[in-house]
């Protein structure tokens, strides 16, 4: 697995085709879940500031905290959750998607999501949680992208 810092030379489209490549290591679900929880034990420490209501995604079975800050004309995310599973979750995304333009994070394609098989593997409500996640995700990228106009 590549480094963190390596994905910002990355784009969107590469990021997504490494973590397709990642998952299809494993044959079994039950790997592919492990793969998901060590993905989310290495999310960044989340400030417990950040722990706000205004953070709490709304529409998860967990609660899952998200923010993100513009630097340098790019989103950097950062989140937690008290799921090891959807923390898991918000850090594939964040992989994909943190320090990225506002408008490339915006208009994201995430194509890894099916191709791994991801969504149809997750409880409905986990499958809910993901798309309200991905949701607020480009909400940050529609605010922030207006702002830079």
């Amino acid at each position: 697995m590549r480094q963190c810092n390596n994905l910002k030379n990355m784009t969107i489209k590469e990021v997504q085709n490494e973590i397709i490549e990642e998952f299809s290591m494993f044959e079994e679900w039950m790997d592919k879940y492990e793969y998901i929880i060590e993905l989310g034990n290495n999310l960044e420490p989340y400030d417990e500031k950040n722990k706000t209501k205004s953070n709490l995604i709304q529409g998860c079975q967990s609660r899952v905290w998200l923010n993100g800050e513009l630097q340098n004309g790019k989103i950097i995310f950062t989140a937690d959750s008290d799921a090891v599973i959807t923390k898991g979750i918000i850090a594939l995304l964040i992989k994909v998607l943190s320090n990225r333009e506002p408008k490339e994070v915006m208009n994201a394609d995430l194509f890894f999501i099916e191709k791994v098989g991801l969504k149809e593997n997750l409880s409905p409500t986990r499958a809910n949680g993901l798309v309200s996640m991905i949701k607020n995700i480009k909400t940050y990228g529609i605010a922030f992208n207006s702002m830079l106009k």
